[in-house]
């Protein structure tokens, strides 16, 4: 696995390593429960097979040191917030997981320790039985869900800024469902079964001997240890909300004063970034790579108090270099103000006076097009402004539907050559549709070149640079004239991959993370490394002929282009 995944602090692998853990025993035991579709021998099966190894002494270990430290590392993250706002999602884990001990208490100890200490044989059919004229058969069903999707939210924000957790999602999306959902058939089909053989008197009293089926008394005394492991979860919350509002109260006396031009004033905790300290005040502030240092969308000027900041870090200094910053500008998710500060929000999260809201932006993974005709200026010596424009006029009406049609945009016309984007919902989709654009545009060339010749001119040649990556599409210009239009390091490396065609005589140079993500295979042997001026790495992109000859490679069977 990538070591990028496993990157951060001791607690966040902690947290990650134990979640794996509980994560992968829940699947399997959901599985286990989901048997009972199909016959009562396959979900004992399972069963016995899943508790020789987590009832065996390392698997115990295991198993419940990664959910105490799961557990465990969750509070203390709580209660070291420095605000209880927090994306959805993240706020949704969070309540999901703080209601999974409420009913996995009840379960651990009328199972595994009603097993260790009482010799109760914790079959499903005694768990189903013990459940199944209540309402605890609800809440036990509600606990499933909860687990599982406790556990599908944090597995995807772990593994969300993956490339190639990105292409499976649309396949794990079904299987997610499918888990709980089977998972519930089978105990409602066990559960029926078992309970219309248990409602039978002589079957009744064999099921009671078979699980030693547990006395009035040890049932009170698994119900008070139950109270107390509750009692014990119930404190631990209480004593990490007491812990928040004493950090809390602790960094209000250490808390530094922001006065943001055109308002409003705030008085925020040291120690949080500016951008921090915008989000837990409730103020707009635009962030639009969610305050990676990135975008540098959240930019400030600082108008004053910039002499008691800290100087950039490379990150930070690296970006603002990029967008040619003024010496005053800074990042708000980068600085950490300890004295008070006046500054100003360079973007405006309203779009400021006479502007869409889509003058914020947003940042997206799409594909690019860049395409540029060969030899333009030598075929138009001589001619007449009027003829000149009547060629590329001619030569864009039947190039572009071939773009439009698969749900592509001509961003921008450049002289002889174009800028077009794929805003798709998904990169795998905008991959394809820049591809299959790419193929269409070779076959209308091809047909727009046997008009030419047959009226005697000469043919037309072009170049086409084809990538994928991030993106940030918005309105661009002054307010009341902006026009909307895409800028990011896609777009340079798609225009210098378009110059380098010129140099191979090829009609097409395609990277290689857009072949990744549009799932087509090619030859290693094929791909070459592009070093592009502007670009810091090099860059493997596929070379091709004629673009047409990817036909095969997207429309075919077979995902193979082999030069």
């Amino acid at each position: 696995m990538d070591n990028a995944l496993w990157r951060g602090g001791w607690e966040t692998r902690l947290r990650i390593g134990s979640g794996l853990i509980l994560f992968a025993y829940a699947f399997f035991h959901f599985i286990n429960i989901g048997l009972g579709l199909f016959h009562t021998d396959f979900l004992h099966g399972m069963q016995d097979t899943r508790t020789t190894v987590t009832r065996h002494g390392i698997g115990t270990v295991i198993l419940y040191a990664a959910l105490l430290t799961h557990a465990g590392l969750a509070l203390l993250s709580l209660a070291r917030r420095r605000t209880l706002r927090m994306p959805f999602s993240v706020a949704l884990q969070a309540v999901l997981g703080l209601l999974i001990p409420l009913q996995l208490i009840s379960h651990i100890v009328h199972t595994r320790y009603a097993n260790e200490i009482y010799n109760i044989n914790d079959e499903m059919g005694y768990i189903i039985i013990l459940m199944w004229p209540n309402d605890a058969i609800w809440k036990q069903s509600l606990l499933l869900f909860v687990v599982w999707i406790h556990g599908c939210i944090g597995l995807h924000m772990w593994l969300r800024l993956t490339s190639w957790w990105r292409q499976i999602v649309p396949y794990l999306i079904g299987v997610a469902v499918f888990i709980p959902a089977f998972a519930m058939a089978g105990l409602l089909t066990e559960g029926r079964r078992i309970w219309a053989d248990f409602a039978i008197e002589e079957l009744r009293s064999q099921y009671i001997e078979h699980y030693n089926w547990p006395t009035s008394e040890q049932f009170q005394a698994m119900n008070v240890v139950r109270e107390n492991a509750l009692t014990t979860f119930w404190a631990s919350l209480v004593l990490v909300g007491l812990i928040y509002l004493g950090r809390k109260l602790w960094r209000r006396r250490h808390s530094v004063r922001v006065r943001y031009v055109n308002g409003p004033d705030t008085v925020a905790e040291k120690g949080m970034t500016l951008l921090e300290m915008s989000q837990a005040r409730g103020i707009p502030h635009t962030a639009l790579c969610g305050g990676k240092g990135r975008c540098t969308t959240c930019r400030v000027i600082v108008e004053d108090g910039a002499d008691q900041l800290p100087p950039p870090s490379d990150v930070e200094a690296r970006s603002l270099a990029a967008v040619g910053a003024s010496p005053q500008t800074r990042l708000a998710c980068q600085i950490r103000p300890t004295e008070p500060v006046t500054v100003f929000r360079v973007f405006r999260p309203d779009g400021g006076l006479n502007r869409a809201h889509a003058s914020q932006g947003q940042e997206r993974q799409l594909a690019v097009l860049f395409l540029d005709m060969r030899g333009f200026t030598a075929r138009t010596t001589g001619q007449l402004p009027y003829d000149i424009v009547f060629l590329l006029n001619r030569f864009f009406d039947a190039i572009v539907p071939a773009i439009t049609d698969e749900g592509g945009v001509v961003d921008k016309y450049m002289g002889d050559g174009l800028l077009a984007v794929f805003e798709k919902p998904d990169a795998a989709s905008s991959a394809r549709a820049g591809l299959n654009a790419a193929i269409d545009i070779s076959h209308a060339l091809d047909r727009f070149n046997q008009q030419l010749e047959a009226e005697g001119s000469p043919r037309i040649r072009i170049g086409m640079g084809l990538h994928l990556g991030d993106l940030v599409l918005g309105e661009i210009g002054a307010a009341g004239h902006a026009a909307r239009t895409i800028i990011g390091d896609a777009v340079n490396v798609a225009s210098r991959l378009e110059s380098e065609t010129k140099a191979l005589g090829v009609e097409l140079l395609v990277s290689d993370e857009l072949l990744q993500a549009a799932d087509v295979t090619v030859r290693t042997e094929d791909i070459r490394l592009f070093q592009l001026r502007g670009v810091t790495r090099p860059v493997p992109a596929l070379p091709v002929t004629r673009a047409a000859d990817l036909d095969p490679s997207v429309h075919g069977e077979e995902h193979i282009y082999s030069g």
